[in-house]
């Protein structure tokens, strides 16, 4: 276990588009989280019965990780001995970026942060009930590089509703102003139980059809591109040298650990995945229960169709070791079609074929 995954449910508000396993609170109980962290942490180690090694990645998402108080975070952190360079990552909201808090969370070993800018338009920003507006995420960005964050990732959302009338490209110029390391951009999509999908169905707003989704997404390609950032993962960009090394072990198939509540862990081909809802995954760690909300062990053939699907989500895509996989004549079709291309081996998907991924995958490992 050399890659470990902190998953941090707190926040102040419930996105519009959001299902993720969160809980708002306007209090943060850091110091109970942290104690809960910690000791799912030793019955993980002493059950699976496994060394701790230094960790090359620790990653802290949420929810928002940047509410816990900065000697939480510290705390935390200590407890996870880490290698020599290894890339510590913070998710953040551009409101919760203080002097104080990044210069706390650099001494504290954070040397990568993931900011949450989304847009650099208010309306929008309000509409995806962002606690932050657009003056907030050039702060931000200011005042982590000054504090010396070593890498900063921004976020970025596409596909939004066209009656919102966001202007993509102003936002991407907006980005791109702001100097990312890194950037990742998600197309916007509908979730069930969310305010989005409630407007949806009574007739608000709509859903973005799959042509301009197509559109935004590659001209989000082209643009990133062109200003010398690489697009390398189907929703991740990296200037040279700022690939997020603890992402890329998940689509390598790599081993990892998953703490707190809702987090997944991959151990071989056992995955497992925690309680999602906080108060519960807490009562079992204080009574020394395991907060465990489920595993599976993956059969060969869901460990074959989720390798290649991770593999062809990056820009190298499958070695030729895994090639043999495909099925051949899907193969042969998608390379014709321009959605997959073959070199020295290698198979990848183009940036068309990204378009495509879940069907193409699905295609590719049925005989």
């Amino acid at each position: 276990m050399r890659h470990v995954y902190i998953h941090v449910p707190f926040c102040r508000r419930r996105c519009s588009y959001c299902d993720f396993a969160i809980a708002v609170r306007r209090e943060v109980p850091s110091a109970r989280f942290v104690e809960a962290v910690l000791a799912e942490y030793r019955m993980r180690r002493d059950r699976d019965e496994w060394s701790p090694v230094p960790f090359e990645t620790v990653y802290l998402g949420g929810g928002t990780p940047s509410l816990l108080s900065p000697d939480a975070v510290a705390t935390l952190l200590e407890a996870f001995p880490r290698a020599a360079g290894a890339e510590v990552t913070l998710e953040t909201n551009p409101d919760d970026v203080t002097r104080e808090r990044a210069a706390a969370w650099v001494d504290a070993g954070v040397n990568r942060v993931s900011l949450g800018v989304q847009s650099l338009d208010d309306r929008t920003l309000a509409w995806m009930h962002r606690t932050h507006d657009a003056a907030a995420s050039r702060r931000a960005v200011e005042i982590l590089r000054e504090s010396g964050v070593a890498s900063l990732s921004l976020d970025l959302i596409f596909a939004l509703p066209e009656s919102l009338e966001r202007d993509l490209t102003a936002d991407v110029r907006g980005l791109l102003a702001l100097a990312p390391d890194h950037v990742s951009a998600y197309g916007l999509t509908l979730e069930p139980r969310t305010p989005y999908a409630r407007w949806t169905d009574r007739g608000v707003t709509a859903v973005p059809l799959d042509d301009r989704y197509a559109a935004e997404f590659l001209f989000v390609h082209e643009a990133l591109g062109a200003a010398g950032i690489e697009h390398y993962e189907i929703s991740n960009y990296a200037r040279p040298g700022a690939r997020s090394r603890h992402n890329s072990a998940y689509w390598q198939g790599v081993d990892y650990l998953g703490l707190g509540p809702s987090a997944h862990g991959l151990h071989g081909r056992m995955r497992r995945w925690n309680l999602r809802n906080w108060a519960a995954y807490d009562r079992c760690l204080a009574t020394g229960t395991d907060p465990l909300g489920g595993s599976e062990h993956l059969t060969v053939e869901q460990a074959t169709l989720e390798r290649v699907y991770l593999r062809l989500r990056t820009v190298e895509g499958i070695p030729p070791e895994d090639a043999a996989d495909l099925v051949p004549r899907t193969r042969l079709a998608a390379e014709q079609a321009g959605w997959l291309a073959s070199e020295n081996g290698w198979v990848r998907a183009t940036t068309r074929g990204w378009l495509l991924l879940d069907a193409l995958v699905t295609d590719l490992t049925t005989l």
